[in-house]
């Protein structure tokens, strides 16, 4: 968290899950950023994130800057300093 947070980045989780499900769930994993509910999963289709199945999730990272714009797609658990590198400018 500390160095998304040192790269200006807010992470939050996006799935499914209803609202209530995921206040429980954040409270019990003290997570420190938010969970989104995306119960109809359009998100997770115009991210591409859903399975073939059109239900299931597949996890997916993505970087938006603030223009927009997608920084960083990758499926699974990139390490960190992957996704802090894409919002570093171009020639680094």
């Amino acid at each position: 968290m500390a160095k998304l947070e040192q790269a200006g980045i807010q992470p939050f989780g996006v799935n499914p899950a209803s609202v209530e499900a995921h206040a429980k769930y954040a409270q019990k994993m003290a997570f420190p950023f938010p969970l989104l509910s995306d119960a109809d999963r359009l998100i997770a289709a115009a991210y591409h994130a859903l399975k073939e199945d059109g239900r299931g999730i597949t996890r997916t990272v993505y970087v938006v800057r603030r223009d927009g714009t997608v920084a960083f797609a990758q499926r699974g658990a990139p390490p960190v300093d992957a996704i802090v590198a894409s919002l570093e400018p171009r020639g680094r």
